[in-house]
């Protein structure tokens, strides 16, 4: 039987680079990725390690059963299934992986954001029916737009070097970060944000502060109408009060990869809930959406694992 010190548990599908990295530093790696939060907890007392994406919430009941636990090991960045505080307070070290796909939210802000200036869903839509229609598709140039990033951490920064090749002027704001300012970024307060941005883009983590952060009265402030990027948690933004916004226009557009109808492990929609600002999102020109899929590339899903096994190496090697 494995030493218990050297058992880890995955209870979610990740890149095998991980395991592999495991299996070398001498860990015993077992897998069980269906078993229920309550079936898992029942048996967490017999390993020394868990790897989680977001299946379910990490939460006092969880860790007051992991008598043996020394570390989460979170694949992605976000953390607010997992009671951080409390694990810490357990002796449990948590580990994410920010690092791994903050290339790939960067991207595929960009890439979306381009999309909805460049009018490329609705001129592919139209060709494919034999529409030919260039002045209707007329698009907008990032290149002078100010964007403005709520939230400087990996993913931001990751945003504003990839913004730095287009000709835009790159302002930012983090509530908790100060000394950011570079040459590719300005370090501005909130009221600049809200007087100067072009393009918002959202970078928060999720937390009773941040949900649904961005609101009416969060649109109202802007001095001009405003295109929206959400890569960060579906919950940041009130799809209700976007709604509204672009009805209004003080929205002109809305680049979303998550929503707040998304279950907690984010890997499906309440689908038989969804309210009627959902139907108006998937008919409108003017809203680009995916599948919260911004941090998933082939590249991200390897770097993912190759971040969480160098921080477990160095802390328990």
């Amino acid at each position: 039987m494995p030493d218990n010190s050297k058992k880890i548990l995955f209870v979610d599908t990740v890149h095998p680079a991980l395991e592999e990295r495991l299996v070398e530093l001498g860990y015993h790696c077992e897998h069980d990725l269906k078993a229920n939060k309550q079936e898992v907890e029942s048996r967490i007392d017999q390993y020394f390690g868990l790897v989680i994406r977001g299946r379910f919430p990490i939460d006092h009941s969880f860790l007051n059963k992991a008598a043996s636990l020394k570390f989460i090991a979170r694949s992605g960045a976000g953390l607010e299934n997992i009671d951080v505080a409390y694990a810490e307070e357990k002796g449990i070290t948590v580990f994410n992986s920010p690092e791994g796909n903050m290339d790939a939210v960067g991207e595929q802000a960009i890439g979306m954001l381009l999309m909805l200036f460049n009018q490329l869903k609705k001129g592919d839509s139209e060709v494919r029916r034999g529409v030919w229609d260039r002045e209707g598709n007329r698009g907008l140039e990032l290149s002078k737009k100010t964007v403005g990033i709520i939230g400087y951490g990996n993913m931001g920064n990751a945003l504003a070097e990839k913004l730095s090749g287009f000709g835009c002027r790159v302002i930012a704001h983090d509530k908790y970060k100060s000394g950011f300012g570079s040459g590719i970024v300005e370090e501005v307060s909130l009221e600049t944000i809200f007087e100067e941005t072009d393009v918002i883009s959202i970078h928060l983590p999720l937390s009773e502060e941040t949900h649904h952060y961005v609101n009416a009265g969060f649109l109202t402030k802007f001095k001009k109408p405003i295109y929206l990027i959400n890569t960060a948690r579906g919950n940041n933004v009130c799809i209700a009060d976007l709604v509204s916004g672009l009805k209004n226009e003080l929205v002109l557009g809305a680049c979303l990869d998550v929503l707040e109808y998304e279950t907690k492990s984010f890997e499906t929609i309440n689908s038989e809930e969804l309210p009627e600002d959902f139907k108006y999102l998937t008919q409108s020109d003017q809203v680009i959406l995916s599948p919260h899929v911004a941090g998933w590339t082939q590249e991200s899903y390897v770097k993912l694992s190759s971040f969480l096994a160098d921080k477990i190496e160095k802390k328990f090697s």
